[in-house]
């Protein structure tokens, strides 16, 4: 049940899933996470490719070891990892949309407006 792309390396696919399922709530801060053999076996991956995405994770500061144990969701993971993509959404989405609409002599009332009638239409 191998379900990544060809986008992006595996181990930051796993690392985004792994904090996607914290930020969700799968995993709670000092909670045990899969170990890497087990996502390995999961997922069909290479346990190195497994251990990178975990160890990813550790240098982030969203899980931590504890030897001989496992790895386990760090306190405050789930605030760093939504602080981490609001700064992400930002230099993805919003900085181009302002420069977008910059270039197209919108206001920031017309931005508003036109985000508030999508958001709208959606619902």
């Amino acid at each position: 049940m191998r379900v990544f792309d060809d986008t992006r390396p595996i181990f930051l696919q796993l690392a985004d899933r792994l904090s996607d399922e914290i930020l969700t709530g799968v995993y709670a801060e000092e909670e045990q996470v899969p170990s890497t053999n087990e996502l390995a076996a999961h997922l069909r991956i290479n346990p190195a490719t497994a251990g990178k995405g975990l160890n990813l994770l550790v240098d982030r500061g969203v899980l931590y070891k504890k030897r001989g144990i496992g790895m386990f969701v760090a306190p405050g993971a789930r605030a760093q990892i939504r602080a981490d993509r609001q700064v992400a959404f930002v230099a993805d989405f919003i900085d181009p949309l302002l420069a977008e609409a910059k270039r197209l002599g919108l206001t920031d009332d017309d931005i508003i407006r036109l985000i508030s009638e999508k958001g709208d239409a959606a619902s």
